[in-house]
């Protein structure tokens, strides 16, 4: 007789909310009809000022137990020991030539950005690291995935700082880690019932203008979706009680394509054989979502590996991969004087290789020419770029506590700025979600209040840098989530098509006992309303964005206890669900499956063939468990 499955996790009341943008009227939204009672008001819009502490309501579910003995990172390795220190007061009048009136945008790279070198916000000279230093042996700079709420963070409460965001992530990160479970090399198909089967992980794709106009999908549904597993990669050895990245995977219609401890690895996508390696002085740091139209990608990695005496040698090594010959092209580096610059993250649009960091940015052609770089007499830097169909950088003005966040949409061949859009004085970080169209996240006033670095979302015209409208997006109603501190690319669980955003709702109760599941809507990016779609997990079931297919969404849909996980193409007009692709159920398959989440893991579909791969490699906990690096299903 089939056993009752355990209580699911129960995600923690939260809170959230912001005030009405200060540079413009808050829009009046009509509400519309509410959905049944057991889920999130899906229909209607937030009102200014909502998403004011409200009372969280009675658990219908036993709450799991906390977990065991959670790892912490190594103690006395730079790990973030306060608050960073701030920069010293700048003046926050932005430099003529960047969005006066009767003015033009300068080139790229003029003097705008603090020398290298001067303490500031986040970089060396107060004692302990800043953001954009590595706290541990092979640890990352940031988290490869955004942030997860503690267990018991009450909405309305106390809210969490962005360093405090980072120690949270980072041992809720190596936790989902360590978890695995027995994994045999071979499985059965699926026998539970599949739903529906008629007819690059990130916000963007498929956009074909300005104004985010798509084409239809390019993936079709299998005569049979169910899928075997094709392979899996063992989690590479890692020595002392370390985490060291492995973040970056990338698909072609060739290789699957990961990163391992100080490599680069192309292993045939049906097989698993290796195709190719590429071998690298030390871990990767970042790597770019994005590929050129012939297979080519970039990385940041660290010029040598990680020791206990120097735990840490710095992101100041910028590569050139060819994913289909299997080789490094190039590596560039950059300095200030006689000092290398380390970056926070990388980004690829057309042909351009864009850095950022506190340091300010920097970027190359895939020739390898240097096309630009800080300057010592900038007061401004550009935190970071958003890549893809076209280039944004997220450029930061004014001291740590009269911040001000500028959105430009640059040229990525001459550096020339096309538009320009100023956030309110105050914003601190913000994330790109999508560069076409310009879709751009942050946590107004740290509002959000659930760790996931999104209170609101900003839709902009790239080509006047003006605001079209701005979402709400309230942490107890939306799992969407982006880091922003220093990857400002880091978003996921969301993605932008159709002149729409896709976000999931937070997990609610469902239908059965102990029954979980969770939704898709849309806004639109017009008007910043609701549009009315929604698709439904299903119970049990909990659905996430991976990104656009032309005129089509694919998600991934998390399993529950008695079933394997699904991929499933959403239509962009009538909201009609396909199932592409459905794994095995056995209880093998399904445990590493479900150790590997969208939260902090990397997804990649396409061509009936669904990738996961985990982005930190550290110490198993017990010499027994059997843990991977990435896993690859396949239908026939």
């Amino acid at each position: 007789m089939t056993q009752p499955p355990p209580p699911p996790p129960q995600q923690p009341p939260q809170g959230g909310g912001f005030g009405p943008p200060q540079d413009q009227p808050p829009q009046d939204q009509p509400p519309q009809t509410p959905p049944p009672a057991a889920g999130p008001n899906l229909g209607k819009a937030p009102e200014p000022g909502y998403g004011y502490p409200q009372a969280p309501q009675a658990p219908q579910t036993p709450p799991p137990a906390a977990p065991q003995n959670p790892p912490q990172p190594p103690a006395g390795y730079g790990y973030p020991q306060g608050a960073p220190a701030p920069q010293p007061p700048q003046a926050p009048q932005t430099p003529p030539g960047y969005g006066y009136p009767g003015q033009q945008p300068g080139p790229y790279g003029q003097p705008q950005q603090a020398p290298y070198g001067q303490p500031g916000y986040g970089q060396p000279g107060f004692g302990q690291p800043g953001y954009g230093q590595q706290p541990g042996y092979g640890y990352p700079q940031q988290p490869t995935m955004p942030y997860q709420p503690q267990a018991g963070q009450p909405g309305g409460g106390k809210k969490l700082n962005a360093q405090m965001l980072i120690i949270v992530a980072a041992v809720v990160a190596i936790a989902l880690i360590i978890g695995g479970g027995v994994w045999y090399a071979s499985s059965g198909k699926d026998e539970g019932k599949q739903n529906d089967t008629a007819g690059q992980s990130g916000g963007t794709g498929g956009t074909d203008d300005d104004n985010g106009a798509t084409t239809s999908g390019k993936e079709k549904a299998p005569s049979d979706p169910s899928a075997k597993v094709l392979f899996q990669v063992p989690a590479p050895e890692v020595k002392n009680d370390s985490t060291v990245v492995v973040s970056g995977s990338w698909l072609t219609d060739k290789a699957y394509v990961k990163s391992g401890i100080a490599r680069i690895v192309g292993y045939d996508r049906d097989k698993g054989g290796e195709l190719w390696k590429i071998p690298l002085a030390g871990p990767v740091c970042q790597a770019s979502r994005h590929v050129t139209d012939d297979n080519l990608t970039a990385v940041l990695y660290q010029p040598a590996m990680p020791t206990k005496a120097d735990p840490s040698h710095g992101c100041s090594q910028i590569a050139l991969i060819d994913l289909d010959a299997g080789k490094r092209l190039w590596t560039k580096t950059v300095k200030t004087g006689d000092q290398l610059i380390n970056f926070d993250n990388i980004t690829l649009s057309g042909k351009t290789v864009a850095v950022g960091s506190t340091s300010g940015g920097a970027a190359f052609d895939v020739s390898g020419k240097l096309l630009w770089s800080p300057k010592p007499a900038d007061s401004c830097y550009d935190a970071g770029y958003g890549g893809g169909d076209k280039l944004v950088a997220v450029r930061k003005c004014g001291s740590y506590d009269q911040r001000q966040l500028h959105i430009q949409t640059i040229d990525p061949k001459s550096g020339k700025v096309i538009s320009e859009y100023k956030m309110t004085e105050g914003i601190e970080y913000a994330s790109i979600v999508s560069t076409n169209p310009l879709v751009v996240a942050a946590d107004v006033g740290d509002s959000a209040g659930d760790g996931s670095g999104i209170s609101d979302f900003f839709s902009i015209d790239s080509r006047t840098g003006k605001l079209r409208t701005r979402i709400s997006a309230p942490g107890e109603q939306f799992a969407a989530r982006c880091e922003g501190i220093t990857r400002v690319e880091a978003c996921n669980l969301l993605a932008v098509g159709n002149d729409r955003l896709y976000l999931p709702t937070e997990e609610h109760d469902g239908t059965g006992k102990y029954s979980q599941t969770n939704e898709i809507v849309a806004f639109d990016l017009a008007t910043g309303k609701q549009t009315g779609q929604r698709a439904d997990a299903g119970d049990g079931y909990t659905i996430s964005p991976l990104r656009m297919d032309g005129g089509n969404l694919i998600a991934y849909k998390r399993p529950p206890y008695d079933k394997g996980g699904q991929v499933v193409s959403i239509s962009g007009t009538g909201f009609k669900e396909t199932t592409l692709l459905q794994n095995p159920a056995t209880d093998a398959v399904r445990d590493v499956e479900t150790s590997m989440s969208p939260e902090y893991s990397e997804f990649l579909y396409a061509e009936g063939h669904l990738f996961m791969s985990k982005v930190y490699a550290s110490k198993r906990s017990t010499v027994r468990e059997k843990e991977y690096l990435a896993v690859g299903f396949g239908t026939s």
